[in-house]
């Protein structure tokens, strides 16, 4: 098999392209964008088990956590858990006969109440500290959120849940 160099030279040139192309993917799906799958009905109805979800991983690197956002963090050093941001830094959270209270004040939700009144106290604090946020399930009768696993540092969430990939049949916009 002869090979000349126009050949070697193209075979340079593709390889060098796959290569950045490579690259390119491996930094976005390190550092942009990620997958997740759903384990257990936490989150149920807005997400369900085994669900697939796409992360944005920079949006909090460029943007604030918000309310009501549905995030990944790491917990436990080998788990990753999907819940919902209820409280943000220096607010003081409690739920009153099923309703939600920030520092006081009554916000409407649009997800199932907590069945049991719940204060931030009973975690030790009198607002969230900076760098911290409160997370619930949506499905919160059945949920390991901050109510057992305490506050979550901004540090540990991986990104937020932005759209739900699969089952192909129910791919939606998270919200």
């Amino acid at each position: 098999m002869d090979m000349d160099f126009r050949d070697i030279k193209e075979f340079t040139k593709d390889f060098v392209k796959m290569a950045i192309l490579v690259i390119v993917v491996f930094v976005i799906y390190m550092w942009v964008v990620g997958m997740q799958q759903v384990v257990g009905s936490s989150m149920n109805n807005t997400l369900n088990n085994e669900d697939l979800i796409l992360l944005f991983k920079a949006s909090y690197k460029i943007g604030d956590v918000e309310r009501f956002d549905v995030v990944s963090f790491y917990y436990d050093e080998t788990k990753y858990l999907i819940k919902r941001v209820i409280g943000l830094p220096g607010e003081h959270i409690a739920y009153k006969d099923n309703k939600l209270y920030v520092n006081g004040e009554y916000v409407e939700e649009n997800k199932e109440s907590i069945t049991k009144d719940f204060d931030l106290k009973e975690l030790g604090y009198d607002t969230i500290p900076d760098g911290y946020y409160f997370v619930l399930g949506d499905n919160r009768t059945n949920s390991l959120d901050s109510r057992e696993i305490g506050l979550i540092k901004k540090s540990d969430i991986i990104g937020k849940a932005i759209l739900r990939i699969w089952p192909i049949t129910d791919i939606k916009i998270i919200n």
